[in-house]
């Protein structure tokens, strides 16, 4: 073939069939897509490059194979037809390939595409999504969209569920979600969509919602702005979430506690009503008996009524110990009970409070003996009475649960901003899983060889209040068959709380 010439129009000069034949060939090899021509009994004919590069097989592969045997289950091959199916490459790979072919006579013209890379995607798309919807579904909460200037909005499933609606009957839209608002949140919602898309601004609201069946549900909404490539607002999204079983756990809660309260102060009433009635009495029983102890009128005639008068004024004495502690008690609970501060000798106080317990622990033999309390000018501002108590409550304890012959010792150190006392004895102890609520009312320690021991439970209880209203801290450690330590610890100057 000649040269063309300057000017003149070039012409290619046909190829022989074979060069056709051929140069087609270059062509289909270059394709991405598998291609081949399948004869009638499924054997192969002609397949390209890309078919041999996907499927492993090389040409003397191919002589005992047949275009089926690739197939995971053989497909019904039609005259035309698109279709996808799973296959197996010669490495044992299984991949997702769609096939559109074509029958010529009694030639099969076949090309695949891969799909296995899509089909995992959408897999993995599928699975997300489905793991997104149980977690909403979990959570009760799903998500939405709105687009400017339109009035449909996109819900997600759970969405669906939490208005009642059914997704294949129901469209959304502003205008059905603004007739389902309660009609007192309405005027909210609207402002608050506003506010986002003018001020640009996230937000968080909740509103209540009436179903078709005209149940109540409280729904808690935050939403975000989406932007456009200028930075202008072009749809609202967000999450919606029922929050109707909080809702109404914490309305029922507040009545509980409001009920609570109300039970509460009414017994505390009752119980200082109580007290105070019951104190009168028992004042002239104590005073008459003691009369009666001294003999101050004359002998009784009989030594047996003295041992009465004796077991009399005992039960009345701890009767009123009893509603005493009930009484101060109920005055914590209550918060009516007020520090008188005043500067007081913490060792007066503390001696003062041993020689009262002192009685009670000789007839056990129980020596009471105190350490560390040099500083005899050490001085606090607290509540005398209450400071006398919390002494006397933690010494008769320590001394109630001390068997005979054991030991109590009264220890003082000063420390940074506040005193520490510690009382320890030899006693019973405490078991671990008591030590959390023995200072709460009427709690008591109960154990198969402790000593019977009246009592109202309220000492601890008491003393621990009493010792916070001072600002400060009560502390317990012990062991069984070993002993107990109480650690009280005071500022120097406490402060009546308001």
């Amino acid at each position: 073939m000649s040269p063309a010439k300057p000017g003149q129009n070039e012409s290619a000069t046909p190829a022989s069939g074979a060069e056709a034949r051929e140069d087609f060939g270059r062509f289909l090899d270059m394709s991405s897509d598998v291609m081949l021509v399948v004869g009638s009994n499924g054997e192969f004919l002609r397949v390209n490059d890309t078919f041999r590069t996907v499927f492993g097989y090389d040409i003397d592969d191919l002589q005992s194979l047949r275009f089926f045997d690739l197939f995971e289950s053989r497909p019904q091959m039609r005259e035309a037809e698109d279709f996808e199916a799973r296959m197996r490459t010669k490495d044992g790979r299984v991949l997702w390939m769609r096939w559109h072919q074509k029958l010529f006579g009694d030639q099969l013209y076949c090309v695949g595409r891969d799909l296995t890379g899509i089909k995992q995607h959408e897999a993995a798309l599928e699975r997300r999504q489905k793991q997104l919807s149980e977690a909403e579904a979990i959570g009760h909460m799903g998500h939405w969209r709105w687009e400017m200037g339109r009035d449909d909005i996109e819900w997600s499933e759970e969405i669906f569920r939490i208005f009642g609606e059914d997704s294949k009957t129901f469209s959304p839209s502003i205008h059905k979600l603004t007739e389902r608002v309660h009609r007192r949140d309405v005027g909210r919602v609207v402002q608050a969509f506003q506010r986002a898309i003018i001020e640009e601004k996230d937000y968080d609201m909740e509103f209540r919602i009436a179903r078709t069946g005209g149940e109540t549900r409280y729904i808690h909404c935050e939403g975000r702005c989406e932007k456009d490539a200028n930075g202008e607002v072009v749809a609202l999204y967000g999450i919606m979430q029922d929050m109707t079983e909080r809702v109404l756990y914490e309305q029922e809660l507040h009545k509980a506690k409001d009920t609570s309260e109300r039970a509460y102060a009414a017994k505390s009433q009752f119980l200082a009503n109580m007290s105070h009635e019951l104190r009168t009495p028992l004042n002239a029983i104590i005073g008459f008996s003691e009369m009666m102890q001294q003999q101050m009128l004359g002998p009784l005639g009989n030594e047996k009524y003295v041992d009465y008068i004796n077991g009399i004024h005992e039960s009345g004495a701890h009767l009123l110990d009893l509603i005493s502690d009930i009484l101060d008690m109920s005055r914590i609970e209550a918060g009516k009970y007020e520090l008188d501060l005043e500067s007081l000798n913490v060792v007066k106080v503390i001696n003062a409070a041993c020689h009262m317990i002192q009685p009670r622990a000789d007839e056990a033999k129980i020596k009471i003996s105190t350490v560390g309390l040099k500083n005899e000018k050490l001085k606090i501002v607290a509540d005398r009475r209450a400071f006398m108590q919390i002494m006397l409550n933690i010494l008769s304890n320590a001394v109630k649960f001390t068997p005979d012959g054991g030991s109590v010792t009264i220890d003082c150190v000063e420390r940074e901003g506040f005193i520490s006392i510690r009382v320890t004895d030899t006693g019973i102890g405490i078991p671990p899983n008591k030590l959390a609520s023995i200072t709460r009312p009427f709690e008591q320690v109960s154990l198969s060889y402790a000593r019977n021991h009246g009592g109202s439970g309220l000492g601890l209880a008491i003393t621990k209040e009493l010792v916070e209203l001072h600002g400060g801290t009560l502390l317990i450690d012990s062991e069984l068959n070993v002993g107990t330590t109480v650690t009280v610890r005071l500022p120097f100057e406490a402060v009546q709380k308001s």
